[in-house]
């Protein structure tokens, strides 16, 4: 067998990112051959990633990436087995790197992600044979969760990541000045994030949604004794506390608890004589 040098070690390593110690024991497997040794590497790596396929990936991280323009933005979720590798530099540089191309390639969903050659970089791998080679790497199980796409022609895109990158929202506000909204845009980023809506309005709430809290709600009054004639009542007053918690522009503003959303986007558009609308908004909370 030929004497494997460290310097081949090292160019290995650079290549690949996986340890000295790996990188040699794959030149002394493959006779010092450095493609038969990446190639090595990447099958090791793919085979612990099926090895470790059932275990749980709960950490992570979230990463948003917006145009220049600001006109688009993708959001995405890339999960990892715990929080030490989570904060490593090797995972958070992956997991930018996925996120910077999903902007680029203009994808709109996760298989879209998954299909991308990541290049010579990485030896020509899609990404999702790139989540393979990096489970090798960093000895967990890595896998690319969730992502979304939002975009703003007519406005502005703004975003909030909440520290640790656990938490994060995307949104879209139309408007017809955006260089104004823009400030406004990102608090209520920021309130997507805080509260949790999950619509914009509530004439989109899903009709199931309803049917099932008014039926909770009905249970409840009948099971405290409240007389039928009153029950109804009583459904449509909680119904209203429902969707000031799960309507965007019915919730309580995160910077004025005296105030709702609908009475902060009003008091803007009177006083800077703009149109203002939330379009559309993604939050991912890591796990959830």
């Amino acid at each position: 067998m030929s004497q494997i040098s460290a310097k081949d070690v090292k160019v290995l390593r650079d290549t690949t990112g996986v340890g000295m110690m790996e990188c040699k024991k794959a030149l002394e497997e493959t006779g010092g051959d450095m493609q038969k040794a990446i190639e090595y590497l990447r099958k090791k790596g793919a085979a612990m990633a099926a090895k470790r396929a059932d275990r749980e990936a709960s950490e992570g991280m979230i990463c948003i990436r917006l145009s220049d323009d600001q006109k688009t933005g993708v959001i995405v979720e890339i999960n990892c087995e715990t929080d030490f590798v989570a904060r490593g530099e090797v995972f958070t540089g992956f997991a930018s790197e996925l996120a910077g191309l999903a902007l680029a390639n203009d994808c709109e969903s996760r298989e879209e992600l998954l299909a991308i050659n990541l290049g010579e970089a990485y030896g020509n791998e899609s990404v999702e044979e790139a989540l393979k080679s990096m489970t090798g790497k960093v000895g967990e199980k890595l896998e690319l969760k969730r992502m979304a796409r939002l975009t703003a022609e007519a406005g502005v895109l703004e975003s909030y990541i909440h520290p640790g990158s656990q938490l994060a929202a995307l949104i879209a506000v139309d408007t017809d000045k955006p260089e104004e909204t823009r400030a406004l845009a990102k608090d209520l980023a920021m309130q997507v994030a805080a509260a949790a809506p999950i619509v914009t309005d509530r004439s989109f709430v899903p009709a199931e949604y309803v049917e099932k809290e008014k039926e909770i709600y009905r249970q409840q009054a009948l099971s405290q004794g409240k007389k039928e004639e009153f029950v109804d009542k009583i459904v449509m007053g909680r119904l209203d506390k429902y969707y000031q918690e799960v309507v965007l522009t019915e919730q309580t503003f995160i910077k004025d608890q005296n105030a709702r959303v609908s009475a902060v986007l009003d008091d803007f558009m009177k006083k800077n004589q703009a149109q203002v609308k939330v379009k559309a908004f993604v939050r991912y909370q890591l796990g959830a």
